[in-house]
């Protein structure tokens, strides 16, 4: 424990020695391999819940795409690996607008783009290109979509939709975040329109020994690691 609190006190966040970037925009940037990593983008999310009748307004992907594509403009990175879920089920591409379609589309062919396979998106549709994988492991990194039971060492993996609550000046505070011991890493969610699971929940019981992580909170400008001990649970949270 020693050492990833040496981590904090720097401000890095590394996971098996390799230096992550976790962003404000809840991605995480791998600079040694020039590596842009998102989990659970969940286009047309919004479109979904309308077809069944719970009106959202219509434009959680336009939102997603747009921090996506100014993440890829300003680290113009040489690989993006978007960690399963990217779309909200198998019918996301016929709801979709042309011009997201075609945006999306472009940014997938401007760099190496590797879809993961998830639970929503099972087979992210070929229009879009960009490789399919159900995980990609790059040693001593592995990327997939559902987290392992621990030990899964070097994993990085999404689906959970992490968030941490603490107290600060009496006020309680409820965020996305970054989750690792060190060992393992679990994304937050990048869609627009995706809910948030407490890293207290039973559901990450599993993955991490007892309370010996951080919760890696995303803030408007800057990324704050908590240690375990000091979040809060809540109630009825889940994901999205």
């Amino acid at each position: 424990m020693s050492d990833l609190a040496a981590e904090q006190k720097s401000g890095g966040l590394q996971v098996l020695g390799e230096k992550l970037q976790p962003l404000p925009e809840g991605a995480l940037y791998w600079p040694e391999r020039e590596t842009l990593i998102v989990a659970d983008l969940h286009f047309e999310k919004g479109s979904a819940f309308a077809a069944k009748g719970v009106l959202l307004p219509p434009y959680d992907t336009a939102a997603t795409l747009a921090r996506l594509e100014r993440l890829c403009r300003e680290l113009a990175p040489s690989r993006v690996i978007a960690l399963g879920d990217s779309f909200h089920d198998g019918e996301a591409l016929a709801r979709m607008e042309e011009g997201a379609r075609e945006r999306i589309r472009a940014l997938a062919a401007s760099t190496d783009w590797i879809w993961i396979e998830g639970n929503h998106d099972p087979a992210p549709p070929p229009f879009f290109g960009g490789k399919v994988e159900s995980a990609v492991d790059m040693k001593p990194l592995i990327f997939r979509h559902e987290p392992q039971a621990a030990p899964a060492t070097g994993e990085v993996a999404g689906h959970l939709h992490p968030c941490a609550a603490v107290r600060v000046r009496g006020r309680r505070l409820r965020r996305r975040c970054f989750v690792s011991d060190g060992t393992r890493l679990i994304m937050p969610s990048f869609g627009a329109y995706t809910g948030g699971l407490n890293v207290l929940d039973a559901a990450f019981a599993p993955l991490f020994a007892g309370l010996d992580f951080h919760a890696w909170m995303i803030g408007a400008e800057r990324i704050h690691p908590v240690k375990a001990r000091t979040l809060l649970p809540d109630g009825g949270s889940g994901k999205g």
